[in-house]
């Protein structure tokens, strides 16, 4: 009886097919083609898993049923080698990033060949190739220059065990998605990216490409678009307006007091009586010590403490004490609430606990049970002046209106989505090619005191931001002994002397590198576009081969990655569509998406 032996018969065929280039997609076919892409893996393990396995082989199939329909099929694989996952795998070994990324990867590259899947080897990338990552730094350096890459004193999400920020779409209900642990919040100088610029286009580019629903609707709801009102209130006895954003401004008459998010209260406490400052500090960093999802479990239970100022009613000119509570999150509107206990759950309980103002705006014979609870619904207007009697949908535009032409506040609409909190304070990243320089600053200054280059406060210093010359890319990261994460929130290459201080390329005098790195969702915004071509030294692409394979025609990974990598490089790329570098103004056709395999 003769058996199968598959790892002789396997390897025997996979090397045959390998020496015929039978998986090879070649540029420009007269064929139609077709695009089809698999999340590249992080090598952070010393093999890859079953549920790699699982979902390469769904798209396999799919790229191998193309290829007998005809098509000209491009089916690439690489290596998303950057970022926390690879460094967490080097701490817990012991052994440099460099070395563990470079062995895990050629482990599991032979487990993917193993497996014989059709990928087109000749593409491979790896994000950790300063020959690719030069080009991850060149998008930043366009990003900066337009405007949508800047540096700011910031909230940030901190992961005490990662030691890391995390952007907030790093955070699963108030844990570090990576570790599980509960985040924290603390304010930190940071680079973002303004991803808020295109909260519309990716909202209103779903309707051009073939996703599953359910992975639009978590777009959707990640965003989070909102049409409503914003108000000003102006300090009383200060030249200070406090900015809220509402979509019930039919309730406004109804507002008894202000709460500041614990981090937005920061921003007001000079306006606090000496006498109140050291409790109200208290208050503040306590609540920040405390992960948003701690936070919203203990929203039972209100705590607050009054500021000891006033705000103004825009249209009764009465005072409103503004109020601190933790339950108030920094990540909607603008970190203030309007509140209306009357008409609001959780204003009526903080309004009860704390004894404040409950006042009657709205009234309706279906399901109110005031004053015993908030009636949230809607209504006839009642005791807010000229505009009672009015029905709560109308008394909305009317009431936009009137704040408006009084200069109190105008149409608004907010996203739940933030801007992309871009650096991280560790190791093993692409260097964000920024240069930090205080000649620039003062000469800038001098001759135009106006104007002159963006700024940046490091240890007190205050620095201009000198991006690096393109002709200056890639800007490397240095080998270091010590590239464990800092309990201090300061990268590993702080500590590297001959790296950091270096002459500006502007002006010439002595100036220090940027120390943080890119996130690990930096090198795959772009991965898709540079199978096209990885081996281009004169630019990310050619546009030619761009206009041949682009988009995407179909691509399968995590849903999990939804509202991070997908969000992320669809964003990328409209920037880049905008700056005519790209065709089309979305990467990918179709997005399906896998389940995880749950198991030891």
């Amino acid at each position: 009886m003769q058996t199968y032996d598959h790892k002789k018969i396997d390897k025997k065929w996979q090397k045959e097919w390998e020496k015929k280039g039978l998986y090879k997609a070649a540029d420009f076919s007269k064929l139609p083609k077709r695009y089809v892409l698999i999340e590249f893996p992080y090598p952070s393990g010393e093999r890859l898993h079953v549920g790699h396995g699982r979902s390469y082989c769904c798209l396999d199939a799919v790229a191998r049923l193309y290829r007998m329909q005809g098509y000209n099929v491009l089916f690439p694989m690489g290596w998303d080698a950057f970022g926390l996952p690879a460094e967490n795998y080097a701490i817990k070994t012991g052994i440099h990033p460099a070395v563990t990324t470079k062995e895990n990867t050629k482990n599991a590259k032979e487990q993917v060949k193993s497996w014989g899947l059709s990928f087109d080897w000749d593409r491979e990338i790896a994000t950790t190739d300063p020959e690719y990552y030069k080009w991850t730094q060149w998008i930043f350096l366009q990003l900066f220059k337009k405007g949508l890459a800047y540096k700011k004193e910031t909230p940030v999400n901190w992961c005490p065990s990662c030691k890391i920020n995390l952007a907030n779409e790093e955070v699963i209900q108030g844990t570090c998605e990576r570790c599980g642990t509960p985040v924290t919040r603390r304010m930190q100088s940071q680079w973002l990216l303004k991803i808020t610029e295109y909260a519309d286009r990716l909202l209103e580019d779903l309707d051009k490409v073939d996703y599953r629903q359910d992975i639009k609707d978590q777009q959707i709801n990640w965003i989070g678009r909102s049409k409503g009102t914003k108000i000003q209130f102006k300090v009383r006895d200060s030249s200070s307006k406090i900015e809220v954003f509402t979509t019930r401004p039919d309730t406004l008459f109804g507002a008894t007091f202000l709460i500041l998010s614990p981090e937005k209260a920061q921003k007001y406490l000079d306006l606090v009586p000496k006498g109140q400052q050291r409790k109200i500090k208290k208050y503040i960093d306590d609540a920040l010590a405390k992960s948003e999802l701690k936070r919203q479990e203990e929203t039972k239970n209100k705590t607050g403490v009054f500021t000891g100022f006033y705000a103004e009613h825009p249209g009764t000119k009465e005072p409103l004490p503004v109020w601190i509570s933790d339950f108030v999150l920094v990540g909607y509107g603008t970190g203030v609430v309007m509140s209306v206990p009357a008409h609001d759950q959780r204003d009526f309980e903080f309004a009860k606990k704390f004894d404040l103002p409950i006042k009657e705006v709205i009234q309706s014979d279906k399901d109110s049970n005031f004053p015993n609870e908030a009636f949230e619904g809607e209504g006839v207007l009642v005791n807010s002046g000229e505009f009672d009697g009015l029905q709560s949908v109308e008394a909305v535009d009317k009431i936009t209106n009137w704040l408006l032409k009084k200069g109190f506040g105008e149409p608004a609409v907010d996203y739940k989505l933030r801007d992309w909190v871009f650096s991280r304070q560790h190791y093993w990243g692409e260097p964000i090619p920024v240069i930090y320089c205080q000649n620039c600053l003062k000469t800038s200054k001098k001759s135009n005191p106006k104007e002159g280059y963006d700024r940046v406060l490091i240890e007190g210093k205050e620095y201009a931001i000198v991006p690096v010359p393109e002709k200056d890319l890639p800007v490397e990261l240095p080998h270091v002994e010590r590239y464990e994460p800092t309990d201090t929130g300061d990268s590993p290459l702080a500590k590297v002397k001959n790296w950091v201080n270096v002459p500006c390329p502007s002006c010439g005098k002595q100036a220090r590198r940027e120390t943080d790195t890119m996130p690990n969702w930096a090198g795959s915004s772009w991965y898709f576009i540079r199978y096209i071509d990885p081996k281009n030294d004169k630019a990310f692409a050619s546009k030619k081969k761009l206009s041949y394979w682009m988009p995407v025609d179909w691509y399968n990974g995590g849903m999990e990655h939804t509202t991070l990598h997908l969000l992320y490089s669809r964003f990328w790329y409209k920037f880049l569509y905008d700056l005519k570098l790209v065709p089309g103004s979305e990467p990918y056709d179709k997005r399906t998406s896998h389940g995880v395999v749950l198991g030891p």
